[in-house]
C-alpha cells in the first residue's frame, strides 16, 4: 500500500463529488492517508493519484507527476475515457485491486517543445488557423518535405488514437519506442503520415505558428520549432485484463462486424 494518496477532481465535469466522497470511503476503510485537490491545484507529496474526469483531465494531471515520477489511475466521468481505467459502476472493485498492488504501471513516452511537455502530442498551426500553412519538415538535421495543410501534428503513441487518428494517422501500440507526425488536410494527395524513432529531433521551419499542447496550453513561435522525446515519463496505472487492444476493441469499438439491421419488412 502506498504511503499517500491523491483525488484529483474536475469540478467542471457533473457527477465528480460523489466520486469524491466513494473514494474518500473506501480508502478509509483500509486507514490509508489521502488528500483531495482540484485539477487546477495539483498537489505534491503523493505517492499515486486517482484522477476524476475525461482524458483531457488525465493529460493534465499526469503531465505535472510525471515530473514527480507519481503514477495516475484514470476514474472516467467524461466520453471516450480513452486514458481512463475505472467507471463509477466498477469503482469498488478497482480500488480493492489498487490496494492489494495488482496492477501495472506503464511509462508512456512524452514530447517537449521549449518550455512545454505534451503527453498525446502537439499540433502546429498557423497564425490564421482559419487558413492552410506551409511546414517545412526537417528529421535529425535533414529536411524531409514540404507540406501544405491545415496544420501538423506531432504524436506519441498514446497520442496515436486522438487526433493523429481523426486525421488518418496510424494506431500505434503505447509500447511503441516511436513517434508519429500526421498532416491535418493536405492539400496534396502525395502527403502521408510519417512514422520516425523516438530518439528523433524533429524541425518544423516556414512561417509564424500557433501551437497547442495536448490541446490544452497554447502558445506561438516566430521561430524554427523544435520537438523531441521529453526526458519525463507519464505513468499510467492500468488493472489486470485492461491491456491496450481490449482498450480499443471496447472503446472504438475496433474490428467489431456491425450488428444487422432489424427489418420491418
Amino acid at each position: 500500500m502506498k504511503n499517500h494518496y491523491g483525488i484529483c477532481y474536475n469540478s467542471e465535469i457533473s457527477g465528480y463529488l460523489s466520486i469524491v466522497e466513494t473514494l474518500k470511503n473506501l480508502l478509509s476503510l483500509f486507514s490509508a492517508k489521502f488528500s483531495v485537490f482540484s485539477v487546477d491545484d495539483l498537489l505534491s507529496g503523493c505517492d499515486f493519484v486517482f484522477v476524476i474526469g475525461g482524458d483531457g483531465t488525465i493529460l493534465k494531471t499526469a503531465r505535472f507527476y510525471s515530473k514527480l515520477n507519481v503514477p495516475v489511475f484514470g476514474i472516467n466521468l467524461g466520453h471516450l475515457g480513452f486514458l481512463s481505467q475505472a467507471s463509477v459502476r466498477d469503482l469498488e472493485n478497482a480500488l480493492e485491486k489498487i490496494m492489494q498492488e495488482d496492477y501495472k504501471i506503464e511509462t508512456r513516452t512524452m514530447l517537449e517543445c521549449g518550455d512545454y511537455t505534451a503527453l498525446n502530442d502537439f499540433v502546429i498551426k498557423g497564425i490564421e488557423s482559419s487558413r492552410a500553412a506551409n511546414f517545412s519538415l526537417e528529421i535529425d538535421g535533414k529536411f524531409v518535405c514540404e507540406y501544405f495543410a491545415d496544420g501538423l501534428i506531432i504524436s506519441t503513441p498514446t497520442g496515436s488514437t486522438a487526433y493523429g487518428m481523426a486525421s488518418g494517422g496510424p494506431v500505434l501500440a503505447p509500447d511503441s519506442d516511436v513517434l508519429e507526425i500526421v498532416p491535418i488536410c493536405p492539400h496534396t494527395f502525395s502527403a502521408r503520415p510519417i512514422v520516425v524513432p523516438s530518439s528523433s529531433k524533429i524541425k518544423v521551419k516556414g512561417q509564424k505558428y500557433c501551437i497547442s499542447a495536448d490541446g490544452q496550453e497554447v502558445f506561438n513561435s516566430n521561430d524554427d520549432i523544435l520537438i523531441n522525446k521529453s526526458e519525463f515519463s507519464a505513468k499510467l496505472v492500468l488493472l489486470s485484463g485492461n491491456d491496450f487492444y481490449s482498450v480499443l476493441r471496447n472503446k472504438l469499438h475496433w474490428g467489431i462486424k456491425p450488428s444487422k439491421e432489424v427489418s420491418n419488412d
